[in-house]
């Protein structure tokens, strides 16, 4: 898999950060399968098919057209991501070696290596945080096309970052002229439990997508054989030497540069995308923000074009937008990020917020919770502040711990949906205070205190 194979000592790529700012990810390139093994895989392949042609349970007919593919890479539908993929290299058309590149649409985006391996299928990654999705079962491999398992191989090591690493994990499914397809590179034990000889169709879970093999991290090795066993490229292009330029193999062939939103996600803090060969990421994932927190948005793209408009939307509980901001990419990656911190002082409401990111047609949204310390109803004292509640002829008591002078507070309230409707300054001397609010009666709000050094909230009602 994958480009960049000197990257390896830094963790299988390369990380770029900037504070607020961009970040990418390359992925570092290995042998998916030495010779010796794909020899061995194609051996043990031809074995089974004599077994299960003779118990009746695989036929093929050469005259029937191709299988037209679906893309093998899914996300499992309980994830918070929008894509989970990205590529980072198609079959390499020129035999020739090292660094005579060529694939499909006559471009590089393959490899070689100086021995002479040309790369023999589609590598597509799994992007963002690779190993936490690997760990939560985010991306699945399932079956292009229908047809019959042929072979699996399981119970390998699934979190390599090199080459010389032995046998992967992965599927092998015969279409109804004879091809067959390969998946490979799958997590341990999470294989189809379906046996060989057994029937899956077409968008059918084949098993997680992990780095089994020769791996430089999660990815899927997608390879295809037609019915005479010679190596096919699904996609049809000017560049395609072994199938006609016109003949694709997917149902809806998707475009060379596929620009997507992969993700938007809330974090307490900034991602660390290396911690070592099959380490999870440390994602700092946070939905629920308590007053004071800072909130951070990361923006995951895959294949986004230079100069492509990105928008960032922040948007309060009432639906007013609190942050718009418009920006272009400047470079081109199979997968990036940007990143945007916003302080506590910019949610000046409470409840559920909302942050989107639209990138031509397609807007991707991530909802989160801002004050989720709001919800505690039962507290009416806290370190330096307690109140009496319920509210008693429009005013509000509160009792100070302040042993000095009387300190200057900001007072907010809110309402439960998290819009403010009310906000003073006061002054709050030490013991009992009295403060006149005009709130609506038989109705339930959030109050904040903040004297400078401290901010408390409480649940009050009128």
């Amino acid at each position: 898999m994958k480009k960049n194979y000197f990257l390896l000592s830094l963790f299988c790529g390369l990380f770029l950060n900037a504070q607020d700012g961009q970040g990418f990810y390359q992925p570092a390139n290995s042998v998916c399968l030495s010779p010796e093994h794909r020899q061995q895989i194609l051996e043990e392949l031809k074995t089974n098919q004599n077994i299960l042609r003779s118990q009746n349970k695989l036929s093929e007919d050469k005259k029937l057209a191709h299988p037209l593919f679906i893309w093998p890479v899914t996300k499992n539908p309980n994830s918070k991501h929008n894509n989970v993929w990205s590529i980072s290299n198609h079959v390499d058309h020129n035999s020739a070696y090292p660094n005579k590149l060529q694939d499909w649409n006559c471009g590089t985006r393959t490899y070689d290596t100086a021995d002479g391996y040309n790369h023999k299928g589609i590598d597509i990654f799994t992007w963002p945080f690779g190993w936490d999705m690997m760990d939560n079962n985010v991306a699945h491999a399932i079956a292009a096309a229908d047809g019959i398992i042929i072979g699996k191989s399981n119970g390998n090591f699934d979190r390599n970052c090199s080459f010389g690493n032995g046998n992967w994990n992965a599927v092998y499914v015969q279409h109804g002229d004879g091809s067959v397809s390969w998946y490979g590179h799958l997590k341990n034990n999470s294989l189809t439990s379906k046996s060989v000889g057994s029937f899956v169709s077409a968008g059918e879970y084949l098993g997680v997508i992990g780095s089994s093999g020769n791996s430089t991290g999660p990815h899927l090795h997608f390879e295809v054989y037609n019915n005479n066993n010679q190596l096919v490229d699904p996609y049809s292009g000017a560049c395609n030497t072994w199938n006609s330029s016109t003949d694709s193999w997917w149902q809806n062939q998707k475009p060379y540069v596929d620009p997507k939103i992969n993700a938007i996600f809330t974090h307490s803090d900034v991602a660390v995308f290396d911690n070592g060969c099959g380490v999870p990421e440390t994602t700092n994932f946070k939905d629920s923000f308590n007053t004071g927190e800072k909130v951070m948005v990361y923006l995951y793209f895959a294949d986004l074009p230079v100069g492509k408009p990105i928008n960032l939307k922040l948007i309060r509980p009432d639906n007013t937008v609190a942050y718009n901001n418009t920006f272009n990419n400047s470079n081109f990656y199979s997968a990036s990020y940007w990143y945007f911190t916003f302080q506590s002082s910019q949610f000046n409401q409470y409840g559920n917020w909302k942050t989107s990111v639209t990138v031509d047609s397609e807007t991707v949204t991530h909802d989160f919770v801002y004050g989720a310390n709001m919800n505690v109803d039962d507290i009416k004292t806290k370190k330096q502040f307690s109140i009496i509640n319920p509210i008693k002829n429009n005013q509000l008591q509160i009792f100070s711990k302040n042993n000095g002078n009387a300190s200057k507070s900001k007072l907010e309230i809110f309402s439960m949906d998290g819009k403010l409707v009310e906000s003073k300054q006061v002054d709050l001397k030490s013991g009992a205070n009295l403060i006149d609010v005009k709130l609506q009666k038989l109705q339930n709000y959030i109050l904040k205190i903040s004297d400078g050094t401290t901010t408390e909230t409480f649940r009050i009602s009128n």
